[in-house]
């Protein structure tokens, strides 16, 4: 998602964000982030694959499974895996290029989890750009040098 907007100084504003596919590290994380990878992800995966397969074949033929049974497990297995996606956090990026005014290119980036949460902050800060010629302070975005 990419936004035009031009500033109240008439400055161009470029309004973007990206997803990030793993956690920011932070400095107070530091000592709790025991992370190791993907591999144990993909593991899991496997054995949960390998059980579901071996439950499917040793089921006798008179057993009779209902579909909801079926369909609450999938939202069951599902559930974690669509709250991690939907969760991910984005970066929010908020710059301006130097102008012939010797206005000086600024460049402002900051952190929101959630695709919805990332759509009401860009505008939010594309209103704030149009009235103020800056992002709000007091939001995510954070000047960077």
């Amino acid at each position: 998602m990419t936004r035009l907007v031009r500033g109240a100084d008439g400055r161009m504003w470029t309004v973007h964000s990206r997803i990030e596919w793993r956690n920011p590290v932070e400095s107070d994380d530091f000592e709790h982030d025991v992370s190791g990878g993907i591999l144990p992800g993909i593991m899991m995966a496997g054995m949960l694959v390998v059980m579901v397969v071996v439950l499917i074949a040793w089921t006798p033929e008179q057993v009779v499974v209902p579909a909801w049974l079926i369909l609450a497990l999938i939202f069951l297995f599902a559930f974690f895996p669509v709250r991690w996606a939907l969760r991910r956090p984005h970066t929010l990026v908020a710059e301006s290029k130097a102008t012939a005014d010797e206005l000086p290119p600024e460049r402002w980036i900051g952190q929101v989890r959630g695709p919805m949460a990332v759509r009401q902050e860009a505008s939010r800060v594309a209103r704030t750009i149009e009235m103020h010629s800056l992002p709000d302070v007091e939001g995510p975005l954070q000047p960077v040098d």
